[in-house]
């Protein structure tokens, strides 16, 4: 279905001859850079380093955190067709419900940006969650939280609590790269909606 049918158009619910495809036709080579972006990193040649539900789970959890229900429902879609999906889903869902937040807010390093430091909660996964996602997915999760609402305290030593649970280098690099063109996504899609609406 992707490699024919354009996944943002998809999500804004594009249709031929309507506004919102002439908007989107204004950036073809964005449009199809987006789509290119979204099949490398949703359907990849090689998922030996982050698995399919890995990378559906992580979408789904960050569209939540967001906010975007349509679109997390899309992704949870994908994840719930998957062996264990519906186990993994179920608990995902679970955790953006409970661990929602109004960000961004973090500390910062010690220096003149500290006086914008703001408190607000990390992810909280509970002993029986850790079990159904395992260690991988959990701090998997942990890192989409970070990102999403706390990247000022992005560190070392959150990278390497993923290194710690499992994840490889190159796994890092497409779960981050995952997480921020969900952002990316989720910003096109709503701006495409209201000027479509517009």
């Amino acid at each position: 279905m992707t490699d024919t049918i354009d996944i943002i158009d998809h999500l804004v619910g594009v249709t031929p001859d309507s506004k919102a495809e002439g908007l989107r036709a204004r950036r073809p080579i964005t449009r199809e850079h987006a789509q290119k972006s979204w099949l490398a990193l949703f359907e990849p040649a090689d998922v030996s380093q982050v698995s399919l539900a890995e990378r559906f789970a992580v979408a789904t959890f960050v569209a939540l955190l967001h906010g975007q229900t349509d679109i997390a429902d899309f992704y949870a879609g994908k994840l719930a067709s998957l062996d264990n999906g519906t186990t993994l889903l179920s608990t995902v869902k679970g955790l953006a419900e409970l661990n929602g937040a109004n960000g961004p807010y973090g500390h910062y390093p010690a220096g003149p940006l500290s006086s914008e430091n703001k408190d607000g909660p990390a992810l909280n996964i509970t002993p029986a969650d850790r079990d159904v996602l395992g260690e991988k997915l959990a701090a998997a999760l942990y890192h989409a939280h970070l990102l999403v609402f706390r990247p000022r305290e992005a560190s070392p030593a959150a990278l390497q609590a993923l290194l710690s649970a499992g994840w490889s280098t190159t796994g890092i690099v497409t779960l981050s790269q995952l997480v921020s063109f969900l952002a990316f996504q989720i910003r096109v899609v709503a701006g495409l909606k209201t000027l479509a609406a517009a």
